[in-house]
């Protein structure tokens, strides 16, 4: 950790010159006095450098170890395509950076942990941007599980579900790229703030489907067109994860599935005294056949990356605050994992 007396700016790079990179981590970092942006990379130099004319940045990369080497930061964001987010993230590690990783925190369990004990080993924060868990929504009903205000929980339902929202830009529809679709893009957002309210119990068991059926037929959607020929991802996964404490979470998502809504993003939660929707919080309960509410808010929280990206900040400088950490990343991969497995080979994955 660093000495939130430090006096001089720490040095930020950021590896991965895409939409992310520009409209949360540059964008974050640039409003700080005590950080300064001293370098991007990107496999293509002409994106790197008019990434760092936009923000600013005196250096462009192409290559990772180059940058390390030359520009010396203090902090690292990784904003690659996933496929190469555990060697940019090791890479950052051994030589000695605070790292803000862009979820998921790699293609496979194996690597996650490898990354986990790489930061443990080097004394450095290792934060991924599961920024939904950020919002004050999830705190709030993370309060609510701690004080007992639900009783026990044992029912969740995540649900991360587009009709036709197929990115249309980068390699979201590349298997070997991108390690999956809807599940590992989206999905794992609404997976990490329901584990992240029920405090993260246990796993038992996992079980899942997923599907292939309009992704590779059609060609356009709200996010702008793909080729259905090197549509590589499901369309949609369906996965029930089974807790040893005897609780169920649901998970549905999709990238494109015939429902009435354009988009659903969120998490119920079901208990033996209350029950809550996350976005916005709603706590409520049933009173002679009544629904009654014991808290609501009007409108969801949407400072969730601003929060995420000040989180990690924070904690690099030595505050005791909440992040998404190399450990929790690591439970969060391997539950993604077991669900592509358990889809893929059409039978329950235990894992304890």
């Amino acid at each position: 950790m660093m000495s939130a007396l430090t006096s001089s700016p720490l040095r930020v790079a950021i590896i991965g010159a895409g939409q992310v990179a520009d409209k949360v981590h540059a964008s974050y970092y640039a409003t700080r006095n005590d950080l300064q942006m001293v370098a991007v990379m990107d496999s293509r130099l002409e994106q790197a450098q008019a990434f760092a004319e936009r923000h600013g940045i005196p250096a462009a990369y192409q290559d990772t170890r180059q940058l390390l080497q030359e520009a010396k930061p203090d902090i690292v964001s990784v904003c690659s395509p996933n496929r190469f987010h555990f060697e940019h993230v090791m890479a950052a590690l051994e030589a000695g950076c605070h790292v803000m990783c862009e979820k998921p925190p790699a293609m496979t369990p194996q690597q996650a942990d490898r990354m986990r004990l790489a930061a443990r080993k080097a004394n450095r924060v290792l934060a991924y941007d599961f920024h939904h868990r950020f919002a004050s929504d999830a705190q709030l009903l993370r309060d609510a599980v701690m004080n007992g205000t639900f009783g026990e929980i044992y029912v969740t339902t995540a649900q991360a579900l587009r009709r036709c929202g197929v990115p249309g830009w980068g390699v979201f529809t590349n298997k070997a790229l991108q390690g999956g679709g809807p599940l590992i893009d989206i999905g794992i957002h609404m997976l990490d703030v329901a584990m992240y309210v029920l405090g993260f119990p246990t796993v038992k068991r996992v079980t899942a489907h997923s599907f292939q059926k309009i992704g590779t037929r059609k060609n356009s959607g709200q996010f702008g067109e793909w080729d259905p020929a090197n549509y590589t991802v499901e369309d949609a996964l369906f996965g029930t994860i089974e807790f040893c404490n005897g609780g169920i979470l649901r998970l549905d998502t999709s990238f494109a599935l015939n429902i009435r809504e354009q988009s659903i993003m969120n998490v119920a939660f079901c208990g033996e005294k209350a029950g809550a929707t996350l976005f916005p919080a709603h706590i409520y309960n049933d009173v002679d056949g009544e629904l009654h509410t014991l808290f609501q808010r009007d409108v969801a929280d949407d400072c969730r990356h601003l929060r995420s990206m000040e989180a990690f900040v924070r904690h690099v400088m030595g505050e005791p605050v909440m992040i998404a950490d190399g450990e929790q990343g690591w439970v969060i991969q391997q539950l993604v994992a077991a669900l592509y497995e358990s889809a893929e080979k059409g039978e329950s994955v235990t894992l304890c």
